[in-house]
């Protein structure tokens, strides 16, 4: 019900207070010449140096002393995690994942224990390579006061870092889960089994030399781009091309992308209600016909939604079945091999193969059906066989399978090689979407793209692609990437990723910090000239990054 009124609702600013959330009152006590709403307001990078300048009599400062001290101390680690652009009275339902993972790791460090095992989830999700290396300056503080840290991570920086390396593999999903190499960085890039350490040593890259793609002389531009910290600036977005946007954290590189690209073309294309951020205007939108974001959302919030729901193929699965013999004998239509109609599937559990226990107070548990024994549908269905194989034995399969039975049906053939192109041949066609992670939900949404017909006019946006997503799964990301673009289609991309960026088309980069000292554009223009600019902080890591892996791409 919730999500149904949100769509009729819209916030405003308290008139009352005008958005600062106290009375006259309280704002009226000043601390340095600001109110705590505008202490609060600064950015934490701001906020330290403005308690370090406080002007205090000897008594204030006696008083305040331990206050100071706590203060600064909490800033610091704040600052030190690459949070420094944040503003202090930032709702917390607008930070990303990574940003919220920081923030937890600043109050560990302010905590000081030792001997705790600390376990992160790629830590490293939207920071900058100059961020990192202050991120991973503050994991090694960690671990040098007396702690454990177990870090699940694909940056090659923090994998560079590590003291133990676990290589897990050698591939994904049934063809994975064995520690494939473990040791130093060295006994890695040594160990032959290892997926890791060819990328690691330069010897397999992500990133391949190819001839650079020609643009069409057309552009998407902005002029005028002033929402949140954006300081009017004018961008121009070669269309047709795979155009990467850069820039250290809190640049202002997502405001661009959703606040004022996505929502200025759903409101152009498709009428969208959303308020685009502030900008001046908007030329050459006539030349996009579909603008979709392509993120890390999950495809279904159920187990009834899959990888071949979402995809499509169980609609011609379905149709294939219907056209059997014995499916026709017994007058048996494509809704028999539904699990989510009656006629043809398990009715004791619905169709869902797995019974749902309420436990009160604790997480619901799932049972397997004792009726179908989780095969989603009922006897008389499961007859009807197509090469040997029920409907349930088809949704068990892997897409790699499937390919194989399905070879001689096109249509079917068609959707389950673009699940192998962009590397999820591993996942069961009946794996519930609950189980997928961000990087296969978004890839599946690729494939899902990648097998309409296209009209060559399309505006991908993708932010952080790469997340969660190893050196092999990049090297097959992109290749979905450079079709798309191929087939005449802009893709546009935030990444921090120095592969992803090597290989793009087009760079955008916005800095030359965060917060309020971002929100300029740095460069715009083909990726190998920002090696040249002195203020670019991408170009630095870049030409590093390509002195290592000696791709020969610039």
């Amino acid at each position: 019900k919730e999500e149904i009124y949100t769509k009729f609702m819209r916030e405003t600013v308290c008139p009352a207070c005008k958005g600062l959330r106290l009375r006259p009152e309280g704002l009226s006590v000043l601390v340095g010449g600001k109110s705590i709403a505008q202490a609060t307001a600064l950015p934490i990078a701001a906020s330290k140096g403005f308690m370090a300048a406080l002007d205090l009599s000897e008594k204030e400062r006696a008083i305040a002393r331990l206050i100071l001290k706590e203060i600064n101390s909490r800033l610091s680690f704040l600052n030190d995690v690459g949070l420094g652009y944040i503003s202090l009275d930032r709702r917390s339902e607008t930070l990303s994942g990574g940003e919220a993972q920081r923030i937890q790791l600043a109050t560990q460090i302010g905590s000081g224990l030792t001997g705790v095992l600390y376990v992160l989830d790629e830590p490293t999700i939207g920071l900058h390579q100059r961020d990192n290396a202050r991120l991973i300056n503050t994991l090694k503080y960690l671990r040098d006061i007396g702690n454990t840290l177990l870090v699940v991570e694909h940056d090659e920086a923090v994998i560079r870092a590590a003291d133990h390396i676990i290589d897990l593999g050698p591939g994904a999903g049934l063809a994975g889960g064995y520690i494939v190499a473990q040791g130093t960085l060295q006994e890695i890039i040594k160990n032959k089994k290892s997926v890791t350490g060819p990328f690691l040593t330069g010897e397999r890259l992500t990133t391949v030399k190819r001839e650079q793609r020609a643009h069409s002389g057309k552009f998407l531009e902005f002029t005028g781009a002033s929402q949140f910290n954006l300081k009017d600036i004018d961008v121009k977005i070669p269309l047709g091309l795979f155009v990467s946007i850069c820039g250290v954290s809190g640049s202002g590189k997502s405001t661009l992308l959703y606040e004022i690209v996505y929502k200025a073309l759903a409101r152009e294309l498709y009428k969208s209600k959303e308020v685009p951020g502030a900008f001046r205007s908007m030329k050459g939108a006539g030349q996009v016909d579909k603008v979709i974001i392509v993120d890390q959302s999950p495809i279904g919030r159920t187990p009834r939604s899959n990888p071949s729901t979402y995809s499509g193929v169980f609609n011609h699965i379905r149709d294939l079945f219907s056209a059997l013999p014995e499916a026709k004998r017994r007058g048996y239509e494509p809704g028999r091999f539904s699990f989510n109609v009656k006629g043809g599937r398990c009715e004791a559990c619905q169709g869902d193969g797995t019974l749902k226990i309420q436990m009160q107070f604790l997480p619901d548990v799932y049972v397997k059906c004792e009726e179908c024994g989780g095969r989603r549908f009922n006897d008389d269905t499961l007859e009807v066989r197509f090469k040997g194989k029920s409907i349930s034995e088809v949704l068990e399969l892997s897409v790699g399978e499937a390919a194989v039975l399905f070879a001689d049906i096109p249509r079917i053939a068609k959707i389950l090689s673009t699940l192998s192109e962009v590397g999820l041949d591993y996942l069961k066609l009946g794996q519930s979407a609950t189980t997928l992670s961000g990087g296969e939900a978004q890839r599946l949404k690729l494939a899902e793209q990648l097998a309409r017909r296209a009209t060559g006019r399309t505006l991908y946006i993708l932010d952080e692609p790469t997340t969660g997503l190893h050196f092999a799964d990049v090297e097959k990301l992109l290749k979905v990437l450079h079709r798309l673009s191929e087939a005449g289609n802009t893709v546009l991309v935030i990444e921090h990723n120095l592969d992803v960026i090597a290989a793009s088309d087009w760079l955008i980069e916005l800095g030359p910090e965060g917060g309020d000292a971002g929100g300029k554009l740095v460069y715009s223009g083909p990726v190998c000239d920002v090696l040249k600019v002195k203020a670019s902080h991408t170009g630095v890591y870049l030409k590093e990054h390509l002195g290592v892996k000696k791709a020969g791409i610039c």
